[in-house]
C-alpha cells in the first residue's frame, strides 16, 4: 500500500485524483501542495481533458482542513501551495473540467473543494456539512460560493449551524448533480468523464473561462466580450483547427476528431 497522501492515474485524456489519507482524508499543508502541483500540471498538460477527484476508502470524500495539524501549529492562513487549499480553489487560468465523485462524508474544506468541481456525483450514503462554526473558524470559500449555488437561506443555515445534509437533500438544493449507489459511483463517474474526454477541449476551456469571468458582469458586457473575442480561450477557439474540424465533421456527417489546437 502506498504511503502517498494523493494517488493519481491516467486513462487516455482522463486524470483521476484520489485523496488517500486515512481515516478522514483530511488535508494538511503538505498534501495541499501536492494537490496544487497535480492540478497545475493537469491544467498545463494538453493531453489531459477532464479530471476526476474522489476520496480513498468508502467513508470519507474529505473532512477538509486537518485539524490535528492545526492543533500542532499549522496556520489556517499558511502557504498551502499553488492553487491554495486543496490545490484547486485559487488556481489561476484553470479552464479544464473537474468531476467530483463524493464517496462519503464531505465536510468543511472537503465540501469547499467539491464546490470547485464542475459536476458533482454523490454516492447515496454521502453527507455534507460545514462544521467550521463549531471549531471557531470561518468556512471562507464556502461563504463566498455556497450562497451563489443554492438558496441563500439554506446556505446560511449550513454556515451558521453546521447542520448536515444527506445526498438526497443536497441533490434537491442543486449542488449535487446525481446520486448513485456506492458500488456504481466510480463506474458512473468514469462514464461521464469518458464522454467529456472525447469532446472538444478548446470549447471546454472557453466555457470555463466565460462562466468564471462573466459571473459578476452584466449580460451585455459579457456577451460583447465573447463576440469581440476578448476572452483568450474564445479567441483561441475561433482561430483553431478544431473550429474548422467541427464544421467539416457536421457537413460530412461524421464524428469530429478533436486535436485541441
Amino acid at each position: 500500500m502506498s504511503n502517498e497522501p494523493i494517488r493519481t492515474r491516467v486513462e487516455g485524456h482522463i486524470l483521476e485524483v484520489i485523496i488517500d489519507r486515512p481515516k478522514a482524508n483530511a488535508i494538511d499543508r503538505a498534501t495541499s501542495r501536492i494537490m496544487g502541483d497535480i492540478f497545475s500540471n493537469y491544467r498545463d498538460n494538453p493531453d489531459l481533458r477532464v479530471a476526476i477527484l474522489t476520496g480513498g476508502g468508502e467513508k470519507f470524500f474529505s473532512a477538509g482542513w486537518d485539524l490535528k495539524a492545526a492543533a500542532d501549529g499549522e496556520a489556517v492562513d499558511g502557504d498551502y501551495g499553488v492553487g491554495g487549499f486543496g490545490g484547486i480553489q485559487e488556481l489561476e487560468d484553470f479552464n479544464k473540467p473537474v468531476i467530483a465523485a463524493v464517496n462519503g462524508i464531505c465536510c468543511g474544506g472537503g465540501l469547499e473543494i467539491a464546490l470547485c468541481a464542475d459536476i458533482i456525483i454523490a454516492a447515496d450514503h454521502a453527507t455534507f456539512a460545514l462544521p467550521e462554526i463549531r471549531s471557531g473558524t470561518v468556512a471562507d470559500a464556502a461563504s463566498i460560493k455556497l450562497p451563489k449555488r443554492i438558496p441563500y437561506h439554506i446556505a446560511m443555515e449550513m454556515l451558521l449551524t453546521g447542520r448536515w445534509l444527506d445526498a438526497v437533500e443536497a441533490n434537491r438544493w442543486g449542488f449535487v448533480n446525481e446520486i448513485v449507489s456506492a458500488d456504481k459511483l466510480m463506474e458512473r463517474t468514469w462514464e461521464l468523464a469518458r464522454i467529456i474526454g472525447s469532446g472538444p477541449p478548446l470549447v471546454y476551456a472557453a466555457i470555463k473561462e466565460v462562466v468564471r469571468e462573466a459571473e459578476d458582469m452584466k449580460f451585455l458586457d459579457a456577451l460583447r466580450k465573447i463576440t469581440g473575442r476578448e476572452f483568450g480561450t474564445v479567441d483561441a477557439l475561433y482561430s483553431s483547427e478544431d473550429q474548422l474540424e467541427g464544421a467539416r465533421a457536421f457537413a460530412e456527417k461524421r464524428d469530429p476528431v478533436w486535436k485541441g489546437k
